[in-house]
């Protein structure tokens, strides 16, 4: 048989896609390697979020390289997408296929088998406007599956380069999604997370179809148990959207809201979709309608000519809104985009010192956030063993707090109940008290 291994970088739809492309060579009669062994075929899935990103995808693509000179070496994914004549330039690369026709892979790779020459299988992605299918059946490590929705964004946000990466706004059809959700379920995940390149926008290009239709319909979805949606801008929360929430049984009491900065000059050079006033409007609304809701966010520090006044407002924001965790990154030049070509950079020192501060404050606001559910009864699904004590079982409650509780491997993927004997961050101490019954339909 022949043997196929995967590297995977960047985010979580990266992730979701190589569990698809897996599911191809599966077909073809593949048995899946480690990475780090002997393949017939390895297939790396890129990032180019940033530019690091880029550097270390080359640097995995030249170790397949290395570990067996004899292997037919496919690069796919963002970088892929970007700079495919960069790819196409690295010694051993075989077959370069971007963000679309990954199905087309194993023809590239039959075809090169018989002519030894490289194929570049990239097109332009700006002109791609449906979605491509790919189905994931079942997932090979998770507890909580990944449904992709959608594809594509067209907000082109200053520092951001993944429109170029991955193309305009698409929509998966409804029924596609659906069904797939289905099989999901059948293969026993309990809760399922909505993810794509800009998941809120899901149905923007659609007549009568929108996400909250969609929620509406995953709710009636026997034997599902929990809808998570992994990431919604401010601008995408609208009135319905928060009725279908409060109404909903399944979707968890968490949501991931990108701040990116919490001053009104600095969300306009990023190009943003909503003002700070509007971003705390609809967060209060969706904390009335959902009491003890969780929310995250992503903050983007020391973007070009952020001012001392301008981060000051930023912290006094998230400070006010009260995240439940908080994930801050420096600004780092993307080449390619208008922000990496903007004056006024800001000097890494006084990025740094900017960096720690919201860490500090994340930090304190995701403990007092754990510790109103200390004492409490909550339910969570345990994952995996926890490393540094193999007698516990870690998961995640559906307001996404980290539990560790006493469980033997029986329990995993199962929805269990325990009460929060002591609560901290980023870890809960949890006691087991039974199995979540299963809500009747």
């Amino acid at each position: 048989m022949p043997k196929v291994a995967f590297h995977t970088l960047g985010c979580k739809v990266n992730h979701y896609e190589t569990e698809a492309i897996w599911q191809l060579f599966q077909a073809e009669g593949y048995e899946k390697e480690a990475f780090d062994q002997l393949a017939d075929v390895y297939v790396i899935n890129t990032c180019t979020v940033t530019n690091t990103g880029d550097k270390k995808s080359r640097q995995v693509i030249r170790r397949a390289i290395r570990k067996n000179p004899d292997a037919v070496v496919c690069v796919t994914g963002c970088y892929a997408q970007t700079s495919p004549a960069e790819v196409m330039a690295i010694p051993g690369v075989d077959i370069v296929v971007g963000t679309q026709d990954r199905h087309k892979l194993i023809p590239y790779i039959k075809e090169f088998q018989v002519s030894r020459e490289p194929v570049n299988g990239v097109g332009n992605i700006m002109k791609a406007r449906v979605y491509e299918e790919l189905d994931v059946p079942a997932f090979t490590d998770r507890t909580r599956a990944s449904l992709k929705i959608q594809e594509g964004c067209n907000n082109f946000c200053t520092f951001c380069i993944i429109p170029w990466a991955r193309g305009l706004m698409r929509s998966r059809k409804p029924e596609d999604v659906l069904s797939q959700a289905n099989q999901l379920v059948e293969a026993g995940y309990k809760e399922i997370v909505l993810t794509g390149i800009h998941t809120g926008g899901y149905g923007e290009d659609m007549k009568d179809y929108n996400l909250a239709g969609l929620l509406r319909d995953l709710e009636t979805i026997e034997g599902l148990r929990r809808i998570r949606i992994s990431s919604i801008e401010a601008s995408q929360i609208t009135d319905e959207v928060i009725e279908v929430i409060n109404r909903s049984d399944k979707v968890v009491n968490h949501l991931h809201i990108p701040l990116q900065s919490g001053s009104d000059t600095v969300l306009k050079r990023m190009r943003r979709k909503y003002t700070t006033s509007f971003y705390r409007e609809r967060v209060e609304r969706l904390k009335e309608a959902l009491p003890g809701l969780a929310v995250t966010s992503d903050v983007i520090v020391g973007f070009p000519g952020e001012t001392d006044e301008e981060f000051e407002e930023t912290y006094q924001l998230i400070r006010d809104i009260g995240y439940s965790e908080l994930h801050v990154f420096p600004f780092s030049k993307r080449t390619g985009t208008p922000a990496a070509r903007m004056d006024e950079q800001v000097d890494d020192g006084i990025k740094n010192e900017r960096v720690h501060r919201l860490i500090a404050l994340s930090d304190q606001q995701a403990k007092e956030y754990a510790s109103s559910y200390e004492g409490e009864i909550v339910e969570m699904i345990p994952e995996e063993r926890d490393a540094d004590h193999p007698e516990r079982l870690v998961g995640y409650t559906d307001n996404y707090l980290k539990v560790a509780v006493e469980l033997e491997d029986s329990y995993i993927g199962e929805i269990v109940k325990v009460r929060i004997e002591q609560a901290g961050y980023p870890m809960n101490q949890g006691r087991f008290v039974a199995v979540a019954e299963r809500q009747m339909a």
